[in-house]
């Protein structure tokens, strides 16, 4: 296989057009589930709410308007093929420059600070991105892109859980992480789970998990099956959509595995509202 030569440009003008897609236009798996979840949603209030949320996010699409006021942090993960190289700049700057002209030019809200303790300045612009990159084989860049608004995401938890705990423990951990988090990421949301691996390699299978299709489970049939009876059990709990009660918490539950050490069980959850911005390309 060749090397091949990709301008930096092109790049920008990928990660553009991929966070203002994202912010604008829903994805087909989360509508199909909030017109589901509206059909069997048994609260009267909680079925308004999801009417109201499906009506927002057509709304949004047509008038290329953002889905919500927090338009997120920029997250990307890339799979960067070992016979790319970028002319004209480097692959991260070229990232950047993308998200800053999304965030710009399409009017979404800049919500970064550079120093997250002391000054907290707003860089105005939304960068820096946070970049997951993972060299591949081949001569293609794929790229997963999302907006992380942070409702959601002050939800999250990890727990550094031993092998004794057994499955009984991650799905306890789970469950009360949800629990815990309430009324308060926005529901009906859909929970990302990363198992394994290290402290954070759990949290970036986590957060990655959020950015799967909430209609494709896990090719593990075990895991499969244990997304299922967590979207089951957290749709139980009744916080219902807006937190205002019923039956649908959650839209979806993804789980991502990696190996881990054999003294270890990192489990990792990430919450995200239904407002599940994530866009793909390959340049």
């Amino acid at each position: 296989m060749e090397i091949r030569r990709i301008k930096a440009k092109t790049v920008t003008d990928t990660v553009k057009k991929l966070f203002m897609d994202c912010n604008y236009f829903i994805g087909k798996d989360i509508m199909s589930a909030l017109e589901n979840a509206k059909e069997n949603e048994s609260s009267p209030v909680g079925k308004s709410v999801l009417s109201q949320i499906i009506e927002n996010d057509i709304i949004a699409a047509k008038e290329e308007v953002p889905l919500c006021q927090d338009t997120g942090m920029a997250i990307l993960f890339v799979e960067y093929g070992d016979k790319v190289i970028i002319e004209d700049g480097n692959f991260d700057d070229a990232v950047n420059e993308g998200v800053r002209r999304a965030y710009t030019d399409g009017y979404l809200r800049k919500s970064v600070v550079s120093d997250p303790v002391f000054d907290r300045t707003n860089t105005n612009d939304n960068t820096p991105a946070i970049i997951h990159t993972k060299i591949v084989k081949g001569n293609q860049i794929k790229i997963i892109a999302g907006g992380k608004g942070f409702g959601s995401e002050n939800m999250s938890a990890i727990k550094m859980l031993t092998p004794s705990y057994g499955i009984e423990g991650v799905k306890k951990f789970i469950l009360d992480t949800v629990q815990i988090a309430g009324p308060n990421p926005c529901p009906p949301i859909v929970v990302g789970v990363g198992i394994g691996g290290t402290f954070e390699r759990a949290a970036q299978l986590a957060k990655k998990a959020t950015f799967r299709p909430i209609d494709i489970r896990n090719e593990d049939e075990r895991y499969a099956k244990l997304e299922n009876e967590l979207l089951e059990e957290i749709n139980k709990m009744g916080f219902g959509p807006a937190g205002l009660g019923g039956n649908t918490t959650a839209l979806g539950v993804n789980v991502e595995t990696s190996p881990t050490h054999i003294a270890g069980m990192p489990v990792a959850v990430n919450i995200c509202c239904h407002a599940a911005r994530h866009a793909s390309a390959v340049i």
